[in-house]
C-alpha cells in the first residue's frame, strides 16, 4: 500500500523528491486518527488523506511563490521572473567591511577579561553557564562582563 500511495504522490508532484516527506505527514494523520473513526474504504481514505497533502502543499508553494513575488517587486522594482542579484552592492560591502574593523578595533580595547568573556560566549558559542565553568567565575560576572562589553561595544559603533 506504501508503495501505490508513493506513486501515487509521485506523479501528482511531478517526480520531485517530496514524495517521502508527504508520506512521512500521511502517516502522522493516520497516527491521530482517533481508534474509533468509522472508516468504510480505509484504501479510499488514505487516497483522499494523501491527495489533500498534496493540494495544501500546492496551496503553500503558490503562496509563498507570490510573497516572493511581491518582496521582488516592493524591494527591486523587478517583476515575476525579471532577474534580481540579491547579492549586497560594492558600497554596503565596503560599509559592512569598515563596521567589522571599527567592531574589531573596539573589541580589542576592552578589559582582557572581559574581552575573553565576550569572545567566548559570542565567537566560541559556549553559553554563560560554560563561560562562567571555564573562567573560575560566577554566572551573574560573566552576565556583568557581558553587558558592559555590549554597552562599550554599541556606543564605539555609534561614533
Amino acid at each position: 500500500m506504501r508503495d501505490d500511495l508513493g506513486r501515487f504522490a509521485a506523479s501528482r508532484l511531478g517526480g520531485r523528491g517530496d514524495v517521502e516527506d508527504v508520506l512521512q505527514e500521511l502517516f502522522l494523520k493516520v497516527s491521530r486518527t482517533p481508534a474509533d473513526a468509522e472508516i468504510r474504504d480505509p484504501r479510499a481514505y488514505l487516497y483522499r488523506l494523501t491527495n489533500n497533502l498534496l493540494l495544501d502543499r500546492w496551496r503553500s508553494s503558490r503562496r509563498s511563490a507570490a510573497r516572493d513575488g511581491a518582496w521582488r517587486v516592493a524591494m527591486h522594482g523587478a517583476e515575476d521572473g525579471d532577474d534580481v542579484d540579491d547579492a549586497p552592492s560594492a558600497e554596503a560591502v565596503v560599509a559592512g567591511r569598515q563596521r567589522l574593523q571599527t567592531l574589531m578595533t573596539a573589541l580589542d580595547q576592552l578589559p582582557e577579561k572581559t574581552r575573553t568573556i565576550f569572545r567566548l560566549h559570542k565567537f566560541d558559542g559556549l553559553s554563560y553557564a560554560e563561560v562562567a565553568e571555564k573562567q573560575g567565575i560566577s554566572r551573574s560576572s560573566v552576565e556583568k562582563h557581558m553587558m558592559d562589553a555590549l554597552r562599550i561595544l554599541a556606543a564605539r559603533m555609534r561614533k
